[in-house]
C-alpha cells in the first residue's frame, strides 16, 4: 500500500511515523509543503495512491475523480474543518473518508485566550516597542466583566468558553445546535448577529459552511461595540477581510488576531497589513502542538489503515 501525506504539521513530524508505516507494510510519500498541494498536481499525481492523509488542499472532485480512475481506495482529512474536501464526492465514488474531530480543541482554545489576552493588554505592541529601545507603558483593559462572543460552541468553542468564564468574562454563544454544558451554565445562547453590540471580544471558533462565508461582514461590523477586539482561529473565511480593514480603519474595532486567512499564505498586498501593532498575524498554527499533531496523526494514520484493511496492533506505536 502506497499513501501520500500533505498535512504540514504531521510531515514536520514523518521521522516519528516513518517506522510505524513500515511496520505496517506502507509506502509514503511526504513532499516538502508550505501549506498545500495545488489541485493541478494533485489531479496528476493521487491515482499513484492507495491512501491519501488530507491537509488543506484542494480535494475537490475533480481531484476524487482522478484518484479513482487509479489507485486511490480512502481518504483521511487530519484535523477537523472539512471546508477543504468535497466530503460528497469521494463518497459517491466509492472512496471511504472521514476526519479526525475533537482533537485540539484545548490547544486551539489555548492559542485564542493567548491572543485575546495580548489585545487587552496590547503585550504585542509593548514588545515591540522594547525590542526597538523604546519604554512603551499602554494602558490596556481588564477582561473580567467583560462580554465576549463567541461563534462556535462545538470542541473548541466550548473549551474556550470555559478558559473565558475562568478569568471572569460574560460568554454569549453563537451556534446553530447549541447544547447547555455541564460547569458552562453561565454560557448565554444567541442569534447571530444579535447581541453584537454587547461584545468588547468577539472570536470564531466554528466550522466554515457555505451559510457562513463573510458572515462578518460591513453590515455586522457597523453595529459593533467601538474598541472591539476579534480573534479568528477558525477559517479565514468566516470574515470579509476588507471590510475588517475598513472597520479597523475607521476605529469601530480596535485591534485583530489572526490565525486564518481567507488566502493562505497572506499576500503581501493585503490591506491588512498596513496596520501595524493593531493587527497581529498567526500561520494557521493553532493547533500545532508536538502532543497534538502525534494524537492526531495517529488517529489518522489509525483510521486510514482501518479502510485499507491493514492491521493494526496496539504494540506498533
Amino acid at each position: 500500500m502506497k499513501i501520500l501525506i500533505t498535512c504540514p504539521p504531521m510531515l514536520g513530524s514523518i521521522e516519528h511515523f516513518a517506522p510505524l508505516m513500515r511496520e505496517r507494510g506502507l509506502e509514503f510519500d511526504a513532499p516538502n509543503l508550505t501549506q498545500t498541494m495545488p489541485e493541478r498536481e494533485l489531479e496528476k499525481c493521487i491515482g499513484d495512491y492507495d491512501g491519501w492523509i488530507i491537509g488543506d488542499d484542494p480535494a475537490t472532485k475533480a481531484v476524487f475523480q482522478a484518484g479513482a480512475r487509479g489507485n486511490l481506495k480512502a481518504a483521511v482529512k487530519w484535523g477537523v474543518g472539512i471546508d477543504n474536501v468535497d466530503m460528497s464526492a469521494a463518497r459517491e465514488l466509492g472512496i471511504p473518508i472521514t476526519n479526525t474531530p475533537q482533537m485540539f480543541g484545548d490547544e486551539v482554545a489555548d492559542v485564542a485566550l493567548g491572543y485575546l489576552i495580548g489585545l487587552a493588554r496590547d503585550l504585542f505592541a509593548i514588545d515591540r516597542s522594547v525590542r526597538e529601545g523604546g519604554w512603551d507603558k499602554r494602558r490596556g483593559i481588564s477582561l473580567a466583566g467583560k462580554c465576549a462572543a463567541l461563534v462556535g460552541f462545538g470542541d473548541i468553542g466550548r473549551a474556550l468558553a470555559r478558559r473565558l468564564v475562568a478569568i471572569g468574562m460574560k460568554v454569549v454563544a453563537y451556534d446553530p445546535i447549541f447544547e447547555p454544558q455541564a460547569g458552562l451554565e453561565a454560557v448565554e445562547c444567541a442569534s447571530w448577529p444579535d447581541r453584537l453590540e454587547e461584545a468588547d471580544a468577539l472570536l470564531f471558533t466554528c466550522a466554515l459552511t457555505e451559510n457562513n462565508h463573510h458572515m462578518l461582514g460591513p453590515a455586522e461590523l457597523a453595529r459593533v461595540n467601538p474598541g472591539l477586539r476579534v480573534v479568528n482561529v477558525s477559517r479565514g473565511a468566516l470574515i470579509n477581510e476588507a471590510a475588517l480593514a475598513c472597520a479597523l480603519e475607521q476605529e469601530r474595532v480596535h485591534s485583530v488576531a489572526l490565525d486564518v486567512f481567507e488566502i493562505e499564505p497572506l499576500p503581501e498586498r493585503s490591506p491588512l497589513r498596513g496596520f501595524g501593532d493593531r493587527v497581529v498575524f498567526g500561520a494557521h498554527n493553532a493547533s500545532n502542538t508536538e502532543d497534538a499533531v502525534i494524537r492526531a496523526s495517529h488517529r489518522a494514520l489509525d483510521l486510514l489503515c482501518g479502510f485499507l484493511g491493514v492491521a493494526v496492533s496496539d504494540t506498533s506505536r
